[in-house]
Formats: structure tokens, C-alpha cells, sequence
């Protein structure tokens, strides 16, 4: 597989999965949004903030050169956002991330990890394939929180 087939195939998955983020909030009932059970800190609504603000401030920012300042701490501690905003605060990230993603060189590729976060590799491409495992790994978290929480079963993915 060259580069740049990795550059799309990455593009398409963080878009396929970025649309069935907003699938998945769309589906959660909005009195459980902010809602947690035992040994679970974080809400679907603080994930789903979280996400945003770590693809925009990893992927929008260091990798594609969009402007974006993090207030990480308030991805935690906000509450009471309705479904219908965070699902608005996601949809721009499905074009945002994919086509940043889609545009990296593969010089940009092989060069270092743009962070200061030496856990999420050495090389941009090992940043950018952790930060692909960080959005799996919180969106199954919203999955069984919402079906855990609601009784409810999995999301019908559409148009994917």
C-alpha cells in the first residue's frame, strides 16, 4: 500500500466514522446525554465534546492548518448541550477531518509527530492512525453508554 492510498483510505474512515458519531447521537435519547452510570465518568455528551476538540486541535490545527484554540477542561465539565448541537458541532469535523487527512503530503506523513505527545508515536502517521484508534475507542464507549442507559439496541448506520 503506498502513501497516498494510505492518506485516502484514512480520509475515508475518519469521515465514514464521523458521520456515524452524529448517527449515534442522533439515535441517544436526549434526557441520557449527559448521563453516566457506576464506574463511567464521562457522559456521551462530554465524549462526543471531547472528540471535537481533540480532531480539531490534532487534525484541524497541527495537521491541516486550521485555526482552533482547546479548552479541554470544558470537554469534561460542560453539560446540558442539546443532541441537535452536538451533532452540529460534529458534522463540519466529517469535511474538516477528511480533508486534511486527505491532503497530507507524504513527507508530512513520514515526518515527526506534530505534538508534544510522544504516546501517540514518533513519526505524523503513527499520530494520525492513534488518533483514528481514540475516535473508535470513545465511539464504542457512547454506544454502550446509550444502550446500556436506554435499554436500546444498536444503531441502524445510514448510508454508509
Amino acid at each position: 500500500m503506498g502513501a497516498m492510498s494510505q492518506q485516502t483510505d484514512l480520509s475515508a474512515l475518519f469521515r465514514r466514522d464521523l458521520v456515524r458519531l452524529a448517527q449515534e447521537l442522533e439515535a441517544y435519547p436526549e434526557d441520557l446525554l449527559w448521563k453516566t452510570c457506576p464506574g463511567i465518568a464521562n457522559s456521551a455528551g462530554n465524549l462526543a465534546l471531547h472528540l471535537e476538540g481533540n480532531l480539531r486541535h490534532f487534525v484541524g490545527l497541527l495537521l491541516g492548518g486550521v485555526a482552533f484554540t482547546r479548552q479541554r477542561d470544558l470537554e469534561f465539565s460542560s453539560t446540558g448541550i442539546s443532541g441537535a448541537e452536538l451533532v452540529s458541532r460534529i458534522q463540519p469535523l466529517q469535511d474538516l477531518v477528511a480533508t486534511a487527512v486527505a491532503n497530507l503530503s507524504d513527507e508530512t506523513l513520514a515526518g515527526p509527530n506534530p505534538s508534544n505527545m510522544p504516546a501517540l508515536g514518533q513519526t505524523a502517521n503513527q499520530f494520525l492512525i492513534a488518533l483514528y484508534g481514540h475516535l473508535s475507542y470513545h465511539m464504542g464507549q457512547i454506544d454502550y453508554l446509550r444502550r446500556t442507559l436506554s435499554g436500546n439496541g444498536a444503531v441502524e448506520f445510514a448510508g454508509l
